[in-house]
């Protein structure tokens, strides 16, 4: 049974984002300010510590943008052919099958090897009795759970204990050799250098951040083996799995609204700003108008009637997954229409200070044209505050998708994030007794994300201040 690989429009524009990142990376290298001001990054320990959350989380959401359809086995017949399955699948998808395959009946807490609710079940001697019955997957392999419940999870605790300080140590031994090797130092003076913070960028942070993840990810997936840590949710999927799977929603959300925002933002900001009059009083209007009104509202009327368009040309998508990435799309797009007035405003503010600077007037008295001038002598002097913005949204735009999904105008409800998992789990807050788990688990990975973006925002604002200096 083969395979066919498949392109979705947020994976094609995910990976040629990345891509640009690569490029604007070697740029910089090129570049004796920039990397001054990337050095100033990288020596930042909190910087550091967040942008190896960061990258850790990216290499989750680069896993689930890896999309493929299986073939089917061909039926027998001489006109019989071979048929693509309708389910689109992700490398994510084939690592985390354990997870995926293993579907409860219904709830069932972090853990548990029984379901949470009562059922009544009928007995060897036919009378009916209301109990817990067991789980299918979760501690499937406990003879007696009552007695050996504690001890195993305990057991596989320390097991996953052991191979995070296993994983952790491998990792900083590579690390401290590639140190020595550079600087040309034994292992021992590396090591030393990497620990009292003197190996050039900031290492320990590195190390440090890292021995977290691990000793939080071994026992949890030393645990998910045998049991559902973060429990399930009402039809029986793994909420650890869907809280993975979130990870890649929140990441396009908050990176490619950039493609939208970016061009309205930086074109109109610094054509307002450089040209003035009746172009810098439309352009003011524009974005007065679209400030003036109710960004939910907006953004709700537009998500609405993009999705009757997807649902008055079902022939134009041949899968749900490609259904739910054009209302991903399309919720990338609105939120980028309407998020760019911000960083406009701000483009246009400094632009009028540059263009009153000598070296921009003295470009237009020796005939410079106006195109020339914007593109090398005041677009480069307003990148700072292009990156600065667009890593400080960042973190907005992945809260904004969880409050739009919570009240129904995000996401497809095929697709999984934090804003669906905390809309599905929010009825369920007020039953007795309360199934918190889903809840808590979004929160904790989306407050993770969140707080890493605003760590390293803040330590990229400091880096490219030009204050600072």
């Amino acid at each position: 049974m083969g395979i066919q690989p498949v392109v979705l429009w947020t994976d094609m524009l995910l990976f040629g984002l990345l891509a640009c990142i690569a490029l604007a990376v070697g740029r910089a290298r090129g570049s004796e300010p920039m990397r001054v001001a990337w050095r100033r990054v990288g020596e930042s320990h909190v910087g550091m510590a967040a942008l190896t959350v960061l990258l850790l989380f990216l290499l989750v959401g680069v896993l689930d943008s890896l999309h493929y359809r299986s073939w089917l086995d061909a039926r027998s017949g001489a006109d019989a052919k071979r048929q693509l399955s309708t389910e689109v699948v992700s490398l994510l998808d084939v690592l985390a099958d354990p997870l995926r395959a293993k579907t409860e009946k219904t709830y069932s807490s972090p853990l548990a090897y029984q379901l949470f609710t009562k059922e009544t079940v009928e007995g060897a001697d036919g009378a009916q009795r209301r109990e817990f019955p067991r789980l299918r997957y979760g501690g499937v392999d406990l003879q007696y759970p009552e007695d050996d419940h504690v001890g195993d999870v305990l057991g596989r605790l320390g097991i996953g204990l052991a191979v995070a300080v296993t994983c952790w140590g491998i990792v900083a031994l590579i690390l401290v050799k590639w140190v020595a090797i550079s600087r040309k130092v034994p292992l021992g003076a590396a090591w030393r250098a990497i620990w009292r913070g003197r190996g050039g960028l900031a290492w320990r942070a590195v190390l440090v951040s890292l021995g977290a993840v691990c000793l939080f990810m071994g026992p949890v997936l030393a645990l998910a083996t045998e049991y559902h840590v973060f429990g399930t949710d009402k039809v029986g999927q793994d909420v650890f799995y869907l809280t993975l799977k979130s990870i890649r929603t929140a990441l396009v959300i908050g990176t490619l609204t950039t493609l939208v925002t970016l061009p309205l933002a930086v074109v109109l900001g610094i054509v307002a700003g450089y040209v003035g009059g009746w172009v810098d009083d439309v352009i003011q209007y524009v974005y007065t108008v679209l400030n003036s009104i109710p960004s939910v509202l907006l953004i709700a009327a537009a998500v609405l009637m993009m999705q009757v368009v997807i649902d008055s040309n079902p022939h134009w998508f041949s899968t749900a997954a490609e259904r739910a990435d054009a209302r991903l799309l399309a919720l990338c797009i609105i939120l980028g229409m309407t998020s760019w007035t911000g960083l406009c405003r701000l483009l246009r503010g400094e632009t009028l200070k540059l263009r009153e600077l000598e070296y921009v007037q003295a470009a237009r008295a020796f005939g410079v044209s106006t195109a020339r001038i914007l593109a090398r002598h005041v677009l480069p002097n307003l990148m700072h505050l292009v990156l600065i913005a667009l890593v400080m949204d960042f973190s907005a735009l992945v809260l904004a998708e969880a409050v739009l999904s919570y009240v129904g105008i995000g996401v497809d409800p095929g697709t999984v994030s934090f804003g669906t998992m905390i809309n599905a789990a929010r009825m369920e807050l007020a039953r007795e007794p309360m199934v918190w788990w889903s809840l808590v688990a979004a929160f904790c990975f989306m407050f993770v994300m969140v707080l890493a973006a605003n760590l390293f925002a803040d330590s990229v604002r400091d880096a490219f201040d030009p204050r600072a200096g």
